[in-house]
């Protein structure tokens, strides 16, 4: 049975549970990196499904093998952006599969106000629907907080 904690965004690995813990998350960063992926931190204040492209936090860390120096970013910017969705991706550039292998949210909003889906009908009563977030009723670095 899976349980949604306090109905929150389910973005990535391990959003059914409660909030990683710092220990939990480097744990993960260390296995993305003996993996030999390279980990990135994102932010953004708008989680729809469909906008996958967060802006990134510096650059794709190619070169770290210190998962505290990962840690570090995040923490830089969870100081910088405390009310955005942050998450860390470990992309995997092995030839072949050229892709992110694991990403998972590191930091949220207090609040998360969801999403509404808006439907409506157009010709031969065909139904469209569209999911909608609440947060965007908001100009932009003003949703959350």
């Amino acid at each position: 049975m899976m349980t949604n904690y306090g109905n929150r965004i389910t973005q990535g690995q391990f959003s059914f549970l409660p909030d990683l813990t710092d220990e939990q998350i480097t744990a993960q960063i260390k296995y993305a990196l003996q993996q030999g992926w390279a980990v990135n931190v994102e932010f953004t204040d708008d989680p729809h499904p469909r906008n996958t492209y967060w802006e990134m936090w510096g650059l794709p860390m190619f070169d770290l093998k210190d998962p505290a120096g990962i840690l570090y970013e995040i923490n830089e910017c969870r100081k910088a952006y405390p009310n955005h969705y942050i998450r860390v991706t470990a992309y995997d550039s092995t030839r072949g599969w050229e892709t992110p292998r694991m990403s998972f949210i590191v930091n949220r909003p207090k609040e998360e106000p969801g999403f509404g889906l808006v439907r409506t009908e157009t010709n031969d009563r065909h139904i469209v629907y569209t999911v909608r977030p609440y947060a965007t009723e908001k100009p932009e670095n003003e949703r959350y907080g």
